[in-house]
């Protein structure tokens, strides 16, 4: 096992981390991209973030420059970071995108190119090649385990969603194992409650849709606070989703979730789901150092790569400043 790490190891990288949030996306530079009389405009904004000119406000190219982003900004914390497997639990999901994307191009004949992400742990060029050749060896093996299952599955039974289940429950299941390697309770905390969230939205999509316990019972995933058990009874209308929220970071959004089952809005329950994450990672602003200002601010970039998404395509495609203000989420600044 990795040795421990203590807060005095993280004094450099705490440093930095707090004189890099000056440059997060704020509240009141989302505010001016929105009131911009372009999206050109809008995008001139990010200068003061650190990003450069766009080349082109194209949705293909706003994606390849915010993932070009997103790369150039996990390499630089995984150099500086006194233990990169902090880094890691948060790469994690591109590795699994790469492998939906190469599973999905396999059935349809499709080239898988323009949908691989350069921002995992292994380069997706490297991936796809040994994903042709049939060679996982060199990938974790749970990882790698994953995958094969998958493609088998999908091969079998020719059903991409089981595949997808299969791939969304070894992913949450690694990157817990990740954040317990990485032995900080802060990020193991955050994971659990992304599994919370996720398992939140399940009850409340497989309500919307009218899907019953054995559908439920195939999505939810282990391991969060709230025990599936718990939300299976929820969805059936067996026990207060609110209620087993309660005093929880997902208090709100259970709250909004147990509306949303009976019609009510889903932009609102989404947005409160994104937001107790938010809410949890911003503790690691008020720590002075330790791994908490690291692990805060790969979330907060990660949150701003898909604000800075949302408001440049929305401009774009014409939607009005309150459209795309109801789809942004809490700001981590």
């Amino acid at each position: 096992m990795a040795k421990k790490r203590n807060e005095y190891d993280y004094l450099y990288i705490s440093a930095r981390i707090h004189a890099m949030e000056n440059k997060l996306l704020t509240r009141e530079r989302m505010e001016r991209m929105l009131s911009a009389r372009s999206a050109e405009e809008a995008s001139k904004v990010l200068a003061e973030c650190g990003y450069g000119d766009f080349p082109s406000l194209t949705p293909a190219a706003i994606e390849h420059t915010l993932d070009a982003a997103r790369l150039a900004l996990f390499a630089e914390l995984r150099r500086a970071a006194p233990d990169p497997a902090i880094v890691d639990v948060f790469c994690i999901k591109y590795d699994y995108h790469n492998a939906k994307v190469l599973l999905k191009a396999e059935a349809t004949g499709q080239s898988p190119d323009e949908l691989l992400l350069d921002a995992g742990r292994y380069p997706a060029g490297r991936l796809k090649e040994d994903y042709v050749q049939g060679d996982l060896s060199r990938y974790s093996p749970a990882f790698a385990q994953a995958v094969a299952e998958a493609r088998e599955l999908l091969a079998s039974s020719g059903d991409p969603q089981a595949a997808d289940l299969l791939l969304d429950r070894a992913y949450y299941t690694e990157m817990l194992a990740a954040a317990k390697a990485a032995r900080s309770p802060f990020l193991e905390g955050y994971v659990r409650l992304s599994i919370d969230g996720v398992n939140l939205r399940s009850v409340v999509r497989a309500a919307r849709m009218g899907k019953g316990p054995d559908f439920l019972r195939r999505v939810l995933l282990p391991d969060g606070n709230v025990k599936t058990d718990s939300l299976l009874s929820a969805g059936a209308g067996a026990a207060d989703l609110a209620g087993l929220f309660a005093h929880t970071y997902l208090t709100a959004a259970a709250q909004a979730g147990s509306e949303a089952m009976r019609g009510g809005s889903l932009t609102q329950f989404e947005r409160l789901c994104d937001n107790a994450l938010t809410a949890y990672l911003s503790q690691g602003k008020r720590v002075a150092f330790g791994e908490h200002p690291l692990i805060g601010y790969l979330y907060a970039k990660e949150n701003e790569l898909t604000t800075i998404r949302i408001i440049l395509t929305g401009r774009l495609a014409g939607l009005d400043a309150e459209t795309i203000r109801e789809r942004l989420r809490e700001s981590y600044v």
